[in-house]
């Protein structure tokens, strides 16, 4: 993955600069009413990271010790931190083989009483069945929480995916399709829960930093509640305004890119596709290796024909921060991590590069003896 970073972007961080004004401020506020329209959400509040942004979603719906939050194991692991953060105990379910992510049949066998949200993440852009964990969790009080952090300008049955999210959480990471270098947002349609969601990124300030200035009186805040500092930069939002008006065309173009890839990898391996309710922004492009694959042999080849491939989508509950902690059997997840990698994927790929990732990837399955499909 490379940022798609230029001289617009050099240009509007510079002239935060010049402003005079770049902490969290008027850009910081333009963003997030920008990014919010785009994902079809009424507010937006800008963060420091999707990671803290997730932290402030259970913070939010009062979640913590003795409580249950259902998350997947096969995600980056700020998304059971993030839980752990509040005190709860995030628990582990298994995902779906075709889109890597929760559903409602993967998670019902693990609510309990105690459970009181289920946090569904996108898989690297691929858009998760909402809708059908919603019907589930609704009729029993169970909040549904989206980690959206590589999602923006994906789909979901023809809306943006975060539309009518009770509360999802965006990162704004070089890896991702938008970045600001750092950074995160979360969207909600809740007014309540937007004032509350200011108000926790800034130390609980009844007024804030910016607004006090703006507002050209001696106003005396006041600190409402233990809260934290999860601030945005205005130099993060000018950057992250110029990359949300090159959205459109960034996911045009990994679209263009993943549908060559699959073209030519058919016959090869199993890859990454669009689910039939919705469309993938290709954040990161999964293929599954044949079964008796050891991926470090086939990193290792690829490697040496100047291919730079990565593993696959982590296992959180295989790492050692949640050694001991207990899980139900999750097969699908850990065939995902042993199975996958994810190959090379950005906007100014050329057709040449892309011929020499697959050439690569076939010639080591070859060399290791590994059986290709179909």
């Amino acid at each position: 993955m490379r940022p798609l970073l230029g001289e617009e972007e050099a240009l509007a961080a510079a002239e935060a600069v010049r402003s005079g004004w770049v902490a969290q401020g008027p850009r910081v506020r333009e963003f997030e009413e920008a990014f919010a329209a785009s994902v079809g959400a009424q507010h937006g509040v800008a963060v420091s990271s999707c990671t803290t942004g997730l932290h402030l979603a259970v913070h939010v719906l009062g979640i913590g010790p003795g409580d249950e939050v259902v998350v997947p194991s096969l995600s980056f692991i700020a998304t059971a931190n993030a839980v752990r953060y509040t005190g709860a105990t995030p628990v582990f379910a298994d995902v779906e083989v075709e889109t890597g992510n929760l559903s409602a049949s993967t998670v019902e066998p693990v609510l309990t009483e105690r459970t009181r949200a289920v946090m569904v993440v996108h898989q690297a852009g691929v858009p998760a069945d909402v809708d059908a964990l919603k019907a589930l969790c609704e009729p029993r009080g169970i909040a549904v929480i989206e980690d959206a952090a590589c999602a923006a300008g994906s789909t979901y049955k023809g809306k943006p995916v975060g539309t009518d999210a009770l509360l999802a959480a965006w990162s704004f990471h070089p890896r991702k399709l938008l970045t600001t270098g750092e950074g995160g947002m979360v969207t909600t349609d809740d007014p309540e829960w937007a004032v509350r969601l200011k108000r926790l990124r800034e130390h609980g300030m009844s007024v804030s930093a910016a607004d006090r200035h703006n507002g050209g009186s001696a106003a005396i805040e006041q600190y409402l509640e233990t809260a934290f500092n999860y601030r945005m930069t205005d130099i993060q939002a000018a950057v992250g305004l110029v990359q949300l008006s090159k959205l459109d065309a960034i996911i045009a173009r990994r679209r263009e890119l993943a549908a060559r890839y699959q073209e030519l990898l058919d016959g090869v391996v199993e890859t990454v596709r669009d689910p039939e309710y919705g469309t993938t922004n290709y954040q990161s492009f999964w293929v599954w290796l044949p079964e008796g694959a050891d991926r470090q042999e086939v990193l290792a080849g690829l490697a040496e024909r100047g291919v730079s491939a990565r593993r696959g989508i982590m296992a959180s509950h295989l790492e050692p921060a949640y050694e001991g902690h207990p899980s139900v059997a999750l097969p699908v997840t850990e065939a995902f991590t042993a199975r996958t990698l994810i190959l090379p994927l950005f906007h100014d790929m050329t057709e040449s590069e892309q011929d020499t990732v697959v050439s690569a990837l076939s010639e080591t399955l070859h060399t290791l003896h590994l059986t290709v499909r179909g």
